[in-house]
């Protein structure tokens, strides 16, 4: 049994087959590729309510130049489908620290070495702890309005996001209506509260059911608050850095990009002039040539 066992192919958008990497204790990390294996590996690390279909606009145009790998983190589909959960490793706690390890173990089992990674929100997150923890197997990195706030003076090591009471009763009253049935509302105040008004009636139909199917993982990420940028851990980060943020992205995902810009050593940032957080897929073109091999050649 497969995590891809019953997935029906409507669900891909027009995307690959899938692969299945097997990890440490059976679990199973679904991911597509796109482009040649002898070409140099770009992986993409997806955030909140997403999963390896968000990078769509890029595995097609950026498969000319990378191998393109895009996995689906743990607890997102098609790992949550009901008709999934006696896979192994399914029922993990959810953890942005154990998605590091996950990525960490993934790019092994991909055996290509060191690779470009790429995350966007709560996987840009994901991507910078990969770099800092596992620094021989990142050979670039890409991050686009990385989650997660910036640590204040005085903070430890472990400081913690901590969001203003104002977004955690958003948050709450999120997940309070997804719990009831209430899907698409909830979807609704989340997305367009870490976008802009209006996004989430705007996106497109395979946006919505991507996030549809990952409804049920905002409330594990409400209690999983994601660690705070620190000059000492960006001071890890050695290998040639890019940073996207979107021109109207809210302002502690543009706090990240700038605080990163100061402590990762050659930290270059590009913004995205009339972008919001999903700036890869609204304006994918300039986000692709921000990340292909002419745009990193620039930094």
């Amino acid at each position: 049994m497969t995590l891809l066992d019953g997935v029906d192919p409507s669900q891909l958008f027009g995307l690959p087959m899938p692969d299945v990497a097997t990890l440490d204790h059976g679990v199973q990390v679904p991911f597509v590729q796109t482009g040649h294996e002898h070409q140099e590996v770009m992986l993409f690390i997806h955030g909140s309510l997403c999963d390896f279909r968000y990078w769509k606009p890029q595995l097609g145009p950026l498969g000319r130049q990378y191998r393109c790998v895009a996995p689906s983190l743990s607890h997102y589909w098609p790992s949550g489908r009901a008709g999934a959960l006696g896979v192994a490793g399914d029922l993990r706690p959810f953890s942005w620290d154990a998605h590091v390890d996950e990525m960490g173990q993934f790019i092994e089992r991909l055996g290509v070495g060191a690779v470009n990674v790429v995350g966007h929100s709560r996987g840009g997150c994901v991507a910078f702890h990969l770099a800092v923890r596992y620094p021989e197997m990142v050979k670039s990195l890409v991050l686009a309005d990385p989650g997660g706030a910036v640590a204040k003076a005085g903070d430890d090591a472990r400081a913690r996001t901590v969001l203003p009471a104002p977004v955690n009763a958003l948050r709450a009253k999120a997940a309070e209506l997804i719990a009831a049935g209430e899907v698409d509302a909830g979807l609704e105040l989340f997305v367009d509260s870490v976008s802009r008004p209006g996004f989430w009636a705007r996106s497109p139909k395979e946006f919505r059911a991507m996030a549809m199917d990952n409804a049920d993982t905002l409330a594990l990420q409400f209690r999983d608050p994601l660690p705070a940028y620190d000059a000492s851990a960006a001071g890890r980060v050695q290998c040639p850095t890019l940073l996207i943020e979107g021109e109207k992205s809210p302002k502690m995902f543009r706090d990240a990009v700038g605080a990163s810009e100061r402590w990762i050593d050659g930290a270059k940032r590009v913004t995205i002039e009339g972008a919001s957080h999903g700036m890869n897929v609204t304006h994918a073109g300039v986000f692709n040539r921000a990340v292909s091999e002419k745009g990193r050649a620039l930094y």
